[in-house]
């Protein structure tokens, strides 16, 4: 019982911070300014956003709890939880930097270091829980087509 409500906090701390970064940033893809863009001739319909991040970030947290749920009093297990904490806030931030200010170069910046982070916390969750690692590995397969997709967006733009 206690892993399920592990599970259910990160999956909603996932989800709240992809609610509030779209919200902050006014993301998707209606906006004036992102309609006038060149877009990659491979960028997906602005309404597959919306269903593939709902279901990462929910991916994403049962990882996490799975994690948390060995405890906190292996060092392992703290950092792994440190370096989700970190790649969630730098995916909280992509929205902003893209949409919300506009600025494509900062958001490229922005993306390759949270696939970085994403990477690094993925080998921290596999020497814990090889499946909670796994359950990343769509998360970061879609962050790396977001990087293809975000530089040629600041390629053509």
């Amino acid at each position: 019982m206690i892993t399920g409500l592990k599970i259910a906090a990160m999956i909603a701390l996932c989800l709240a911070i992809g609610s509030v970064s779209g919200y902050v940033s006014g993301a998707g893809g209606g906006s004036q300014w992102y309609q006038s863009l060149v877009k990659p001739s491979f960028n997906p319909p602005s309404l597959l956003f919306g269903i593939v991040w709902p279901i990462l970030y929910i991916l994403m947290g049962i990882a996490a709890g799975l994690i948390w749920a060995k405890g906190f009093s292996s060092k392992s297990v703290r950092l792994a939880l440190v370096l989700f904490l970190i790649q969630l806030i730098f995916n909280g931030f992509w929205s902003p930097l893209f949409f919300g200010l506009h600025r494509i170069d900062w958001a490229l910046l922005e993306i390759i270091i949270l696939w970085i982070v994403i990477a690094v916390t993925e080998a921290a969750f596999w020497k814990i829980r090889p499946a909670a690692a796994i359950l990343l590995w769509p998360y970061l397969a879609w962050v790396s087509f977001a990087v293809a997709i975000n530089t040629l967006f600041w390629k053509l733009n």
